[in-house]
């Protein structure tokens, strides 16, 4: 049987998108920068969970380097035991840096200003509060060119800092308990960055928004935290549990009355703090899943729709919103129950993963789609996720085939070595 799906840009109305390239994985496992054609500028035999173009200001003024995969680990379970090293490559896709074999990590990073790279990393070891199987604790390493680790943070060693209810406690330690070697973790921590200079910082040196604290996100957990660099306390948190009413859940994704106070986040993305020089710098900005998630599970409503929010880190209030009724459409219509994300572009557009579906798309603030593209690239995985490629668990898991996209990165044209593309062109 075959099935219909769209393919390639859909819209494009170069009045009001903004003008960039993008970088992306394929669910085949080749990364890709595209225009907003669709047209393919470049491309890596590489994955990338998820891949970034480096800003050359931070890389020496070189153009055209990609963070990437460069081996698989090999471990059967994927997630996040699948990448071996990670590193750098050129635009010629040649590695100019490469890291894992130094200690028992997995993961992706972010390029610093002092030249270090900040890893997200999987350590596999027992953590007492859980029990005493291993399980996949995950956390972050600060590494030197050399690979030198400088700095460490592990989540298993701060549960006691995220806010778990006794009940939540509970629900974790019977989810570690019962699939120790689960291939996403028992918090599943799949963000980290570093909030870099921002205007709460600057009215109070002092307080809790150093330039150098990371945000990290615990999707598991619908958790946000805010992780001091110097103490490695965790110094700021949205979640795991949100005021709200019986039955709220059902309306959750409708509320369209913003500013109002942050409601349940569950299974959220990529939280991080909108840069200087871009519209909304300083807040934070997420996507949220509103998938299955939570310890213990939180209530989700019947309209199953995903959201992109953008939230004041001082009042913990909405500011922006993005749903796909802002598009005219039922909220159901903009779904991803997991990975995705949103990135502020400098017209004050942003531009979405809808990461399940393989769907990339930009909206105004109004909510009004000026690009939309559908990755043509599939692959295989089980439950339609590449990163999972063999199976585990008899009579469950199976392998289908999907378009799935992890998360997708606006470049700018001046960030690479290729002539930018003339922005009269015709779709």
């Amino acid at each position: 049987m075959a099935f219909v799906r769209h393919s390639g840009v859909t819209v494009l109305d170069r009045e009001t998108a903004y003008p960039s390239y993008i970088l992306f994985t394929g669910a085949d496992g080749i990364t890709r920068l595209i225009d907003l054609d669709g047209d393919v500028v470049r491309q890596w035999e590489y994955a990338g969970v998820p891949p970034r173009l480096i800003d050359p200001a931070l890389n020496g003024g070189r153009l055209g380097d990609v963070g990437v995969q460069l081996s698989d680990s090999g471990d059967p379970r994927g997630g996040i035991y699948a990448n071996g090293t990670v590193g750098q490559v050129d635009w010629a896709g040649e590695p100019v840096w490469e890291w894992g074999r130094e200690a028992p990590a997995r993961t992706t990073w972010e390029l610093l200003p002092n030249g270090n790279r900040l890893l997200l990393v999987t350590v596999p070891r027992v953590v007492a509060d859980l029990g005493d199987a291993t399980v996949g604790d995950q956390g972050l390493y600060e590494v030197a060119p050399d690979g030198r680790i400088v700095w460490q943070w592990l989540a298993g060693d701060h549960l006691d800092e995220l806010g778990f209810s006794e009940e939540g406690w509970r629900a974790l330690r019977r989810t570690a308990e019962r699939d120790p070697g689960d291939p996403w973790g028992y918090l599943e921590m799949n963000s980290a960055k570093s909030l870099g200079p921002n205007r709460w910082h600057d009215h109070e040196p002092d307080g809790v928004f150093h330039p150098d604290n990371i945000l990290v996100g615990f999707r598991k957990a619908n958790i946000v935290a805010l992780i001091d660099k110097r103490s490695g306390g965790v110094v700021w948190r949205l979640g795991p549990y949100f005021d709200e009413d019986d039955g709220a859940q059902h309306q959750r994704i409708n509320v369209h009355k913003v500013p109002r106070p942050l409601d349940q986040i569950s299974g959220q993305h990529n939280p991080h703090m909108i840069p200087v020089g871009l519209p909304g710098a300083g807040d934070i900005l997420l996507f949220d899943n509103q998938g299955g998630a939570g310890y213990p599970p939180a209530a989700l409503g019947i309209y199953a729709g995903s959201r992109v929010l953008e939230i004041d880190p001082s009042s913990r209030e909405i500011v922006w919103q993005y749903t796909a009724e802002d598009s005219g459409l039922p909220p159901w219509t903009f779904f991803s129950s997991f990975v995705s994300n949103a990135q502020r572009l400098p017209n004050g557009n942003t531009l979405i993963t809808e990461g399940m579906q393989g769907r990339l798309f930009q909206v105004t603030p109004d909510g009004d789609v000026v690009w939309e593209y559908h990755s043509p690239y599939l692959g295989y995985g089980v439950a339609g996720e590449p990163e999972v490629r063999e199976t585990r668990v008899p009579g469950v898991d199976r392998l289908t085939r999907t378009a799935l996209v992890y998360r997708a990165q606006a470049v700018p044209f001046e960030w690479v070595p290729v002539e930018a593309p003339d922005p009269q062109g015709e779709l």
